[in-house]
């Protein structure tokens, strides 16, 4: 298998990368990244000169890229992570989300077509097995109050930019599944937390701003609830869905680990004191008193939280680490970095 990854450089997709690789030793991976602020080479070293690693620096905008890289590699698989994804960015500079995450979508979608496919659900030998996989988020549904969940026959509802961007993103895959036959399944996942994960997102935020003695900025009260994926146990989700999902479905994946934000900022604070204990002649006696409330962002989502009955149904309970442990080896991480 020839399996192009977007967006391979970041967070998530470089996490995803590793594992795959491991598991199958007939897919050779071909890393299209743009490295941007959120992409490093330095979260691939465990496949720096891996022989079934080849990484493209480029982006999915460029459509002669794109399609060098499908005759060049014969890539008869994606799976598509690449997307601007930072919702503060978002609201100051749209344009680059719709660019990227819709317009990037599109030219993966339209490429892949006319590479894989000669008619309307018919594939060119050799390419009957070819598959399209969309990582999207749960951000598309837009907000829930204090009950309830988001399930896969959920409206669309976003609620910032990036998410409408998302939004967007998932509407065009699921046409090229209505309209042309292309397989393709889509996966809507909850925040993800792990090593690697860009120094903007709220977890590395509040560690390295406590590591600084820094003030902690939490939003609003601080009572916006979300539901923490742990990125390896998302890995393992997406392998079961791009191997076992059926064609044109949606599948949620969640972490059952629904936190507050500042529940959030507190544990991390806690595990702080005992890893790495502030020295008395600090100006702070414990990390927490560093956590300070700050002016609530716009259109700032209350809750999400994830009923993947749909996944367990189709593949089984899926693998759910300990939090706390988690967010200690995320922590730790952190502090070596």
């Amino acid at each position: 298998m020839n399996l192009l990854i977007t967006g391979g450089a970041g967070f998530i997709g470089s996490n995803f990368i590793p594992y795959i690789l491991e598991q199958y030793e007939d897919i050779h991976v071909i890393n299209l990244d743009k490295l941007t602020y959120a992409g490093s080479m330095n979260n691939l070293q465990e496949v720096e000169n891996h022989p079934r690693h080849t990484f493209v620096q480029g982006e999915i905008c460029d459509r002669e890229l794109v399609e060098d890289l499908f005759e060049n590699h014969q890539i008869d698989c994606v799976i598509h992570f690449a997307a601007e994804s930072h919702v503060d960015n978002s609201i100051k500079n749209p344009a680059a989300f719709v660019e990227t995450n819709v317009l990037g979508t599109f030219i993966l979608l339209e490429v892949a077509r006319k590479f894989w496919m000669d008619d309307v659900s018919s594939y060119k030998p050799g390419f009957q097995h070819a598959k399209f996989h969309q990582i999207s988020t749960d951000e598309v549904y837009g907000t829930l109050g204090a009950e309830g969940y988001f399930t896969e026959e959920t409206p669309y509802a976003p609620n910032s930019p990036y998410s409408a961007s998302k939004a967007s993103s998932d509407m065009l895959v699921r046409s090229y599944y209505h309209t042309y036959g292309m397989d393709v399944v889509t996966t809507n996942c909850s925040n993800n937390f792990g090593p690697k994960q860009h120094n903007e997102k709220l977890i590395p935020t509040i560690i390295q701003k406590a590591l600084a003695l820094e003030s902690i900025p939490i939003y609003g009260d601080g009572q916006n609830v979300r539901d923490w994926l742990y990125v390896l146990d998302h890995c393992r989700a997406i392998e079961k869905v791009f191997f076992e999902g059926k064609s044109g479905e949606t599948y949620l994946i969640g972490g059952h680990n629904e936190k507050t934000n500042v529940e959030i900022a507190e544990t991390i604070c806690e595990i702080l004191d005992e890893v790495k204990p502030l020295e008395k002649n600090e100006a702070v006696s414990s990390y927490k008193s560093l956590i300070k409330f700050v002016q609530n962002r716009p259109g700032h989502d209350f809750r999400y939280a994830i009923d993947d009955r749909k996944f367990q149904v189709e593949f089984g309970e899926p693998k759910i680490s300990d939090f706390k442990e988690c967010l200690f080896k995320t922590i730790q991480y952190y502090i070596e970095k």
